[in-house]
């Protein structure tokens, strides 16, 4: 999840069927497939908003305050309930939250040095709380599917990554962390089941997938030469595939269990940095979006095709399709921001 302090921006994908837009006049949640809005809270109700979550594609939905025009103290969790519509929990902090996890029995609240778990919906009394390195993103990741329930969130030395099964007994206590990379954290993901977790550095080159179970390094994917800021990576929902956005205005798509797809350099292997480059694995498609407009990318399945989806803060919407051969196709192109409940 990456924080865009601009008049909106596009949040988490719900398994990539539907997003939430975190807005200065409230917040919208908009359908995939098609692209039409779901609900609207204006800025009356619930003020400006600086972070939104859903939980899966149901009526209650996290809120945290921000912008120009709040109405709650940016230190507090909402919970929306939209079939009573109206709030129906609150969870209080003493310093800003920066994002919020949902699972069906668990809420995550992030801080900048803390992360708070609580049980979920029914009561909202702790569980844990989690030290970390200073987190102005608002890094963790939970994963929305199977039993085994994964956390994965900054560790508190530079460049570390915290793995935390939440369904163990053993939830207080943590392993020792992995050295991920050599600068702070940027971008997390996780997979669905929460098999594997992939992480990028402030340095924006290289992606790492982990086995979150092993806690291992499995491949090691390249973004690019160039340093970048990476706004979100996303695994797709079978976890063959991971894709990547940037203020490069591309948007990667690499496969993750079937490696050989991925693109090698065609320069001969060196010694060095430049035997790194070119023994690197690069995406094996990619389609652009405008440069340094921040964007969150997430896969979309329909009628067996894979495609990928990009939800810009200018407003704008793309669906590309791809093939593992590297062809890659805009199929869809729209505003989201003009689109409203009207057009339905």
């Amino acid at each position: 999840m990456v924080f865009f302090r601009r008049a909106w921006q596009p949040s988490k994908f719900v398994f990539s069927a539907c997003f939430t837009v975190a807005l200065e006049s409230g917040l919208r949640i908009y359908n995939v497939n098609p692209l039409v809005e779901k609900l609207r809270l204006d800025e009356e109700l619930i003020g400006s908003v600086s972070e939104c979550e859903m939980l899966y594609r149901s009526n209650l939905i996290a809120i945290v305050a921000g912008g120009s025009m709040p109405k709650f103290a940016e230190n507090t969790v909402l919970i929306w309930d939209d079939l009573a519509k109206q709030f129906v929990m609150e969870l209080t902090f003493g310093l800003p939250v920066i994002s919020v996890r949902l699972r069906r029995d668990k809420i995550v609240c992030i801080l900048r040095n803390q992360i708070h778990i609580f049980r979920f919906p029914n009561s909202s009394s702790k569980i844990a709380t989690c030290e970390t390195r200073d987190n102005p993103r608002g890094l963790c990741e939970v994963n929305t599917t199977s039993d085994r329930q994964i956390m994965v969130y900054p560790g508190v030395k530079c460049g570390t990554l915290q793995i935390k099964n939440l369904s163990s007994s053993e939830i207080s206590t943590s392993l020792a962390p992995i050295k991920a990379h050599q600068t702070d954290l940027a971008c997390l993901a996780i997979s669905q089941n929460g098999n594997i977790c992939a992480t990028a550095s402030t340095k924006g080159t290289l992606i790492r997938v982990f086995d979150t179970l092993k806690r291992t390094l499995l491949v090691e994917l390249r973004r690019g030469m160039d340093t970048a800021r990476l706004y979100s990576i996303n695994f797709s929902l079978d976890s063959e595939y991971l894709c990547v956005s940037s203020d490069k205005g591309t948007v990667h798509i690499f496969a993750v269990k079937d490696t050989v797809l991925n693109k090698r350099s065609k320069l001969p292997k060196l010694g060095g940095v430049f035997g790194q480059y070119a023994e690197s694995q690069w995406g094996i498609a990619n389609f652009t979006v405008p440069a340094e407009v921040p964007c969150v990318c997430a896969f979309n399945s329909q009628n067996n095709a894979q495609s990928v989806i990009a939800v810009c803060v200018d407003g704008k919407f793309y669906k590309h399709s791809f093939s593992d051969s590297g062809h890659c196709n805009r199929e869809e192109y729209d505003v989201y921001m003009d689109i409203s409940n009207d057009d339905v």
